[in-house]
């Protein structure tokens, strides 16, 4: 059984910093790519990055590019996320989840963890 665990939100002040993580456990994570999604309040759930199953290919959507950066480490069945100069509107839910490939920005499995709130304040 798929599970992933997303962790590190919280509240921070435009301009501040946080860092996710994201444990999988139940499937063969090293051979995945990887993905960050978030859901703002009343829409719908978007992706933000990827990373390709050995690390070092990335994508961003634009609207996080040269603010955030993904990583992951296969024997820790971890990804993280590192998110910077942060704005009101990075405000959501964030969610990792496996994605078909790293320009592909759909998750793979249908199911999602409980999520990590990230709260900008302005």
């Amino acid at each position: 059984q798929v599970q992933l665990v997303e962790s590190g939100g919280g509240l921070v002040q435009a301009g501040g910093s946080l860092n996710l993580s994201c444990t999988g456990s139940g499937f063969a994570f090293s051979n995945y790519d990887m993905g960050w999604f978030r859901q703002a309040p009343e829409k719908e759930r978007e992706f933000v990055t990827s990373i390709k199953w050995y690390g070092s290919s990335t994508h961003y959507a634009d609207s996080v590019k040269g603010r955030f950066a993904i990583f992951r480490d296969n024997a820790r069945n971890t990804v993280w996320l590192e998110m910077n100069s942060l704005k009101p509107e990075d405000t959501a839910v964030y969610y990792c989840n496996a994605v078909f490939s790293t320009n592909n920005e759909k998750p793979f499995f249908t199911s999602w963890g409980q999520g990590t709130q990230v709260t900008v304040s302005s």
